[in-house]
């Protein structure tokens, strides 16, 4: 009988050695996307950021479940970075199933949303629940990252619990590397959600362009 695990389950350790995945550590070489040629916000972005990031601190002050993140944080930033305009569109709780060493296993789990362009896969969104440690999602996102049927183009993940959000990417190739972005919180005296939009617009750029 084929034994089902739950990707949630998974560790970095563990992704790593089934995909034979590498760590890239110097991101600046490895992840320009997520530094060069960011596009300037104007004020109305700003504000609304502003406004996202005023809302979530007070309401972080309550039990804040994983659908409210979406609601509150994760909705205005893909909208303002034009990730549910044409030629890009969102799909929700797509299942992944991956096979596994002899078959015998297969890991499963549910992206929370997948971006697609024209069924290639954009980016991985991963959003958790507030105070949900980014480390513990990471394992999980890296797992749905490397079930991108298309590897000549790289792919990009996005994990956050609300609070705090950390760019992931992926290349593939005859060893697959991957790396982390910085991590931006919202709980420094800066918005932070300025650099997050940023490198999402990036993203979409380079997706329809």
């Amino acid at each position: 009988m084929t034994q089902v695990i739950p990707a949630h389950e998974l560790t970095l350790a563990q992704v790593e050695n089934q995909f034979n995945l590498r760590h890239v550590l110097d991101d600046s070489t490895f992840f320009p996307e997520a530094q060069d040629n960011l596009s300037e916000l104007n004020d109305l972005e700003k504000q609304t950021l502003d406004r996202v990031k005023t809302e979530f601190l007070y309401l972080n002050k309550y039990p804040m479940l994983e659908y409210l993140v979406k609601m509150v944080v994760l909705s205005p930033l893909l909208s303002l970075a034009g990730f549910y305009r044409p030629p890009l569109h969102p799909v929700l709780e797509k299942r992944v199933d991956v096979a596994i060493e002899t078959r015998e296993r297969t890991v499963w789990g549910r992206i929370d949303i997948l971006l697609l362009q024209q069924q290639l896969w954009v980016a991985v969104v991963e959003s958790k629940q507030a105070g949900f440690a980014l480390k513990d999602a990471t394992a999980q996102t890296l797992f749905y990252m490397m079930a991108n049927p298309n590897t000549e183009q790289p792919t990009f993940g996005l994990v956050t619990n609300g609070s705090h959000f950390m760019f992931i990417k992926v290349l593939f190739g005859e060893i697959p590397q991957y790396t982390f972005s910085t991590e931006f919180s919202l709980y420094r005296p800066e918005n932070e959600l300025y650099p997050v939009l940023q490198i999402l617009q990036r993203l979409a750029a380079l997706a329809t362009r």
